[in-house]
């Protein structure tokens, strides 16, 4: 008998018997969730008891970390807010790492962790975090997520439960923890309680309020030249169409941030890339000369600014900077602004376009502009095909990434972890307008990819999903292929092998001379790789062992045939992904300070 064949009818919220844990799955399911992803322990199993008869399916994981991205990926992929169940201390610090990751990127995640019984606090119950402060598990996840809840009745955990949703979704997205007690599972609801709080029926996002866009909008239209510059916060199909208007109108290049890839198309005559770190010259250079910036849904993070240094990428002054975001947090953090807008950027776009077309009727054309951007961009492609265009073996990694092009149906979905398959994508890999790119912008996660994949899987179901990953990153997160198994994922892992930790063993040798403690080797100092194709094959997915430059291609169109789990082991050159802009870490290495 099978899982699924054991459920039966749906709880009955009118049960005045009912548990904690029923009401917990009873409000998920009110509140649209489909799928739990999560892992057990004696503290949840009342919570898994629940799910048994209930229609919300219950993903399975090997590791929590694994669940964690997992229920990150899906919520990425399908709009939907994530949810994850752990098990007390070592399953939620084992799930942090994901919970992290997902809150830098401001992706609604519900984290639902189970602790030590109540009426045990201090006393070092099995497995409770309690060495100088007691019961304090929900500490660990403070730092990083939009609130922390502990459940001290039962009564709390229904109405903690619509805040943790209200607060994870409204806003700025991010990741909240659900803290609770075992027994709080196990407890009952009196049959008085009001069941269940629902959410609220109707929400709005802050507007700019009158006079700010067309002041906004005139700064645009006055300026000599100026940048639209993209962070990861437009999602709207109405707020992206908004703002392409916005720039074809006055001729405005479109920057974004590494997050902000594939907003708009690669293909779009005024998008001009990534800045940062691995921008290109000439975004950079334009970033740098611009007069006015109209900054959307973006901290101007580090990578982004080539370490906030003005010599580089951004100069605030003498530029002038705009600055829209839903967190009033994020305005002028990390640069002065002259108009700062706390609002939701997909409707701001929408009013400024709105003030701009009253404003200036006519609009403006740059046809010079424009073919500056062609050529540079068309440049910049051509050299990522001459490079991808080597038959090296082990493959260069430009070569692994153009026979994805060439071959990944358009509207794929690319799913990256850290290293050359994120940065070297941003840069240089051209999306198409179908295709999507997800990646661990704000945490850099190592292992994020493997198992990011699964979850975005299930949240596009039709879709093609490449996880795009190096050799690190996939033995961070071995667990995710047994769990795309189980669940019969078409997810096609191509692990770019280098037998290196690569980014880090090239900032190693250009700084020091060697890559002491970065490389892959056996005790005798050969070059050492697990099997990861044979690992694969032991898990029930397809395994290609890649030994020659054709047969990538090759082994890549027959996992996309087949519509099975495949793992790809492409070994790989260890190249350092070009870095036309600045980093202060080599400073750092070298002995020059900035305090």
């Amino acid at each position: 008998m099978t899982v699924e064949s054991e459920k039966v009818a749906s709880i009955d919220v009118t049960n005045p018997s009912m548990t904690g844990a029923e009401a917990l799955v009873k409000q998920l399911e009110l509140y649209g969730v489909e799928y739990v992803f999560g892992l057990c322990g004696h503290t949840n199993i009342a919570v898994l008891d629940a799910l048994s008869r209930s229609p919300i399916e219950f993903i399975i994981n090997r590791h929590e970390q694994t669940a964690a991205h997992a229920a990150d990926g899906y919520a990425r992929a399908s709009g939907k807010p994530g949810v994850l169940l752990s098990h007390v201390g070592p399953g939620m610090i084992n799930a942090a790492t994901g919970v992290y990751t997902a809150a830098l990127d401001s992706v609604p995640l519900i984290a639902i962790a189970g602790d030590v019984p109540s009426y045990y606090y201090g006393r070092h119950p099995h497995q409770e975090i309690n060495i100088h402060n007691n019961a304090s598990q929900a500490d660990v996840y403070r730092p990083f997520v939009k609130r922390a809840w502990n459940v001290e009745r039962v009564e709390d955990l229904v109405r903690f439960t619509e805040r943790a949703f209200w607060t994870a979704t409204s806003g700025r997205p991010g990741a909240v923890l659900l803290n609770v007690p075992m027994d709080m599972f196990s407890r009952r609801l009196p049959s008085t309680y009001n069941f269940p709080p629902p959410l609220p029926a109707r929400s709005t996002s802050p507007r700019l309020g009158y006079g700010v866009a067309e002041s906004i909008a005139t700064m645009l239209v006055d300026a000599n030249r100026p940048l639209i510059y993209l962070g990861g916060g437009i999602r709207t199909k109405e707020g992206l169409a908004a703002l392409v208007s916005l720039a074809e109108h006055l001729d405005i290049p479109i920057a974004h941030s590494l997050m902000g890839k594939g907003a708009v198309s690669d293909d779009h005559p005024l998008v001009i890339g990534m800045t940062g770190f691995w921008g290109s010259t000439f975004t950079n250079g334009y970033a740098r000369e611009a007069d006015v910036v109209l900054g959307l849904a973006t901290r101007f993070a580090e990578t982004d600014s080539s370490s906030w240094m003005p010599e580089y990428t951004w100069q605030f002054p003498p530029s002038r900077l705009i600055q829209i975001d839903i967190d009033p947090d994020e305005i002028g953090r990390n640069y002065p602004v002259e108009i700062g807008a706390v609002a939701d950027v997909n409707q701001a776009v929408i009013e400024i376009e709105a003030a701009l077309k009253i404003m200036a009727k006519d609009g403006v054309n740059k046809p010079e502009l424009r073919e500056d951007i062609k050529a540079m961009r068309e440049g910049l492609w051509a050299r990522t095909k001459e490079n991808g265009s080597s038959d090296q073996f082990p493959l260069r990694p430009e070569r692994i990434l153009q026979d994805l092009l060439e071959t990944l149906p358009s509207d794929a979905v690319l799913v990256t972890d850290v290293g050359w398959n994120k940065n070297g994508v941003a840069q240089g890999y051209k999306l198409p307008s179908q295709g999507k790119f997800i990646t661990p912008g704000g945490a850099s996660t190592m292992g994020f990819g493997p198992a990011g994949a699964i979850g975005v899987q299930i949240a596009l179901p039709d879709r093609t999903v490449i996880a795009l990953i190096g050799d690190g990153g996939m033995s961070a997160q071995l667990p995710a292929v047994p769990t795309a198994v189980e669940q019969g994922l078409p997810i096609i892992w191509v692990v770019m092998n280098n037998r290196a930790h690569g980014t880090i063993a090239d900032l190693e040798y250009g700084n020091y001379g060697h890559s002491f403690g970065t490389i892959f080797q056996d005790r005798n100092g050969a070059s050492y790789s697990p099997d990861f194709a044979a690992y694969a094959r032991a898990c029930g997915a397809d395994g290609y062992a890649i030994s020659s430059p054709q047969e990538f291609k090759k082994s890549l169109l027959d996992a996309l045939e087949l519509r099975r789990p495949a793992l790809l082991d492409v070994p790989m050159v260890n190249e350092p992904v070009p870095t036309p802009g600045h980093w202060n870490i080599n400073d750092i290495y070298q002995g020059r300070f900035f305090d």
